[in-house]
């Protein structure tokens, strides 16, 4: 029998009904709708799904982001048309079953006996032979050797119109049948479409769709307490299906869900609710988390009774037919003391304590600011592996910088071997913050609570890292400032504000030439004295404010120096200039920091390479902080760590179907690939007597035998010459 691509066809109704239910039931039409979802869930794979609006703008532009939304690309597995679909593809397949099926059932028990002798001239695998047996004899030895090899057997006696010559015997057809399971798997694949796509609409979004078109609920599109949303916004513990998001904090329980629509969220209500005892993370040496748990206790509603459970990532939990899943984990309300480091001269510097999640309103003069405490992180690690390893001084390396034993070494080798060395650091606990101003315009800021050793130099010093990024997409952009020998930035602070005061600028200024000259030669004093001045009223800028820019050009730092030489100085002097400017950039700020110590009643840094290293590090550090986009940076003193778990909670009834479907789908892939469906037929006719001494009696049967096989193989082939050789006794 042959699977039929064509649908079912009416005799009665219109001519558009007729034409719509034949395309609708038909295989093509079918095999179009699950090429569309194939293809849409491509596109659900590629594309990152329910993400903010906002990653859709900064990644693919305000133009994409909009049509992405328009067909509901970013959320296709709830879109309506994507269901839609779905649902034709179960209808359409579901008449394409009931159409093909009883054919196939009838097919499994047809021999097809009554197939015409001269057919079988046409066959390819076909042979022929002279029987030293009866035709029923034989008939009934090919029947009986078939059966005994698992095959299917009938024989058919028939009448053949040579009954006088033959001594009143008739012809038999001996009709074969093996692997019938082939069609089987037909079904069975087609029925695993069914049941999968019904599964997946049982576990979709159709039943929260269906109960905001039928049932009156909407989505809740505002803020505050979870407590104060309407019913409207919730679904009913007895809601058949959900799949839901549940966020627990460390000591506090929660009964409600929420399920996240586009522009919107739903309340899903649970028959129980989760209390978080502890929430326990381990992580790996590279800083990746390595295990989830959370200890709870779950509080049935009903009888109050507790529960108390464990649940892991791919070991959750089940209460009254929930799922309750590990799905990740989030801060749950961590406390964060901020102490406020002044970039500007007009910042002062004050502690504030804030929530992570919650925002502080703060003031720069006229200046409105909002601080939003958006993260803590405890554990940071870092890969501090030189960039530059292999590529040694004495390496061969190329004109082309190409180092061909090193890249052919990065190459061989067990499979486990890297192409760099990394060294992977925990540099500690790190806060990230959002600066809001008036119009809403926010920077994102992320600050190390401790100093970071960047290198294994013993003499450069360790530093602050204080990172900014104007979007998310960008990586952050760190300010760096070194710490003194008492592990504080101390000494860039007081450097900072001297910058800021003409007077103790030009006092600082005064100090280091008589310091470097002596009062023996008071004119080269007063020449050095101006040229420290102008170099240092470069440095400091006409306004020591973040940002300070004038023309598009940075007016200020090392910048503001090599723009006054570039103007100024000719080019054949420009490199002794600025040798000289440089050192007395460096030993005018070295006093500055020396008399800052003094002041702060520490002693004096000597004068070493450590010393050395350091200034370096503070010329550079004061030049970019000019570039530094707020007039203050924020760095955290102590935090109270509080966190919280993220449960994904389920109700499934489709789930069983599914698994149903996989293995329907399993066994109708395996049927139809690896099953092959064969027909026998053996037409034994009476002889003509005995001439070829093959039988002393003289009885006779000329034999025809051919092989149908639903695919061509060579195992066919081999199959049909074993089946030649055993039924006709023929030399192969």
């Amino acid at each position: 029998m042959t699977v039929s691509t064509k649908g079912i066809r009416l005799n009665w109704g219109s001519r558009t009904l007729r034409a719509a239910v034949e395309l609708l039931s038909s295989m093509r039409f079918s095999i179009s709708l699950l090429t569309v979802i194939c293809i849409a869930s491509v596109i659900g794979t590629v594309l990152k799904q329910q993400e903010p609006l906002g990653n859709y703008v900064n990644q693919f532009g305000p133009f994409w982001a909009e049509a992405f939304g328009l067909v509901s690309l970013n959320t296709i597995y709830s879109a309506w048309w994507f269901l839609l679909i779905l649902t034709f593809l179960v209808i359409s397949t579901s008449l394409c079953i009931s159409r093909n099926a009883p054919k196939i059932l009838q097919d499994l028990n047809h021999l097809k006996e009554n197939l015409r002798e001269q057919s079988l001239k046409a066959f390819g695998h076909r042979a022929e032979a002279t029987l030293a047996e009866t035709p029923e004899v034989a008939a009934r030895r090919i029947g009986q050797t078939l059966v005994q090899s698992g095959w299917k057997v009938k024989l058919q006696q028939r009448q053949t119109g040579q009954t006088e010559t033959a001594g009143g015997s008739d012809g038999w057809m001996v009709a074969a049948k093996k692997g019938s399971a082939n069609k089987l798997g037909y079904i069975a694949a087609h029925s695993a479409i069914v049941l999968i796509c019904i599964g997946g609409l049982l576990d979709g979004d159709m039943m929260v769709k269906a109960q905001m078109l039928l049932g009156g609920k909407t989505m809740f599109t505002g803020g505050g307490l979870i407590a104060d949303v309407p019913a409207q916004h919730r679904l009913s513990e007895n809601n058949p299906t959900f799949r839901a998001n549940l966020l627990v904090s460390e000591g506090s329980q929660s009964g409600t869900a929420i399920i996240n629509q586009p522009g919107g969220v739903m309340l899903q209500e649970l028959p129980f609710s989760i209390e978080l005892k502890k929430f326990i993370v381990e992580y790996y040496s590279t800083g990746m988390p390595k295990l989830f748990a959370s200890e709870v206790v779950i509080h049935d509603k009903e009888t109050g009774k507790t529960t108390p459970a464990r649940i892991e990532v791919n070991h959750p939990a089940n209460y009254k037919g929930v799922e309750i899943y590990q799905s990740s984990f989030d801060d749950g309300g961590s406390s964060v003391t901020l102490k406020a480091v002044p970039i500007t001269a007009a910042s002062k510097s004050f502690e504030i304590t804030g929530t992570i999640g919650s925002s502080s309103n703060l003031s720069n003069g006229p200046e409105k600011l909002t601080l939003e405490y958006t993260g803590l992180r405890v554990i940071n690690v870092e890969n501090f592996a030189s960039s530059n390893v292999g590529n040694s001084a004495g390496g061969a390396v190329d004109v082309r910088k190409v180092d061909l034993h090193q890249a052919i070494e990065s190459r061989l080798g067990a499979a486990n071997k890297t192409k760099t060395q990394k060294e992977l650091r925990n540099v500690g606990p790190s806060v990230s913050y959002k600066l809001r101003d008036a119009s809403g315009q926010a920077r994102e800021y992320n600050n190390y609570m401790l100093p970071v050793k960047l290198d294994d130099t013993p003499d450069n010093p360790s530093m602050y890292l204080l990172g900014m990024r104007e979007t998310p997409a960008q990586p952050y952009q760190y300010l760096r400032i070194p710490v003194d020998a008492e592990g504080s930035m101390d000494s860039f602070l007081h450097v900072r504000a001297a910058l800021a005061d003409p007077v103790q600028r030009e006092a600082a200024v005064k100090r280091y030439a008589l310091q470097a000259l002596g009062n023996d030669r008071p004119e080269l004093v007063a020449q050095l004295t101006a040229s420290a001045s102008k170099a240092m009223a470069l440095f400091a800028g006409p306004a020591l404010q973040a940002g300070a820019v004038n023309g598009g050009k940075n007016v200020a730092g090392l910048q503001a120096v090599s723009d006054f030489m570039q103007s100024n100085v000719p080019e054949a002097e420009r490199n002794r200039a600025g040798e000289v400017l440089i050192r007395i950039l460096n030993g005018v700020l070295f006093d500055m920091v020396q008399t800052g110590r003094a002041q702060a009643g520490v002693p004096p840094m000597p004068p070493d390479d450590k010393t050395q290293a350091f200034m370096s590090q503070l010329v550079l550090s004061l030049s970019d902080a000019y570039h530094y986009p707020a007039p203050m940076a924020f760095v955290m003193t102590d935090f109270k760590q509080v966190q919280a778990s993220v449960f994904q909670v389920a109700r499934a009834p489709g789930k069983k179907i599914v698994y149903l479907g996989c293995a329907f789908l399993i066994v109708g892939i395996f049927a139809m690939l690896y099953v092959r469906e064969r027909r026998v037929w053996v037409w034994l006719a009476p002889g003509s007597g005995s001439s070829d001494g093959l039988s002393e009696s003289g009885a006779q049967s000329q034999a025809t035998m051919a092989l149908s096989t639903n695919r061509k193989t060579m195992d066919g082939d081999k199959e049909f010459e074993m089946l030649k050789t055993k039924l006709l006794q023929a030399p192969v």
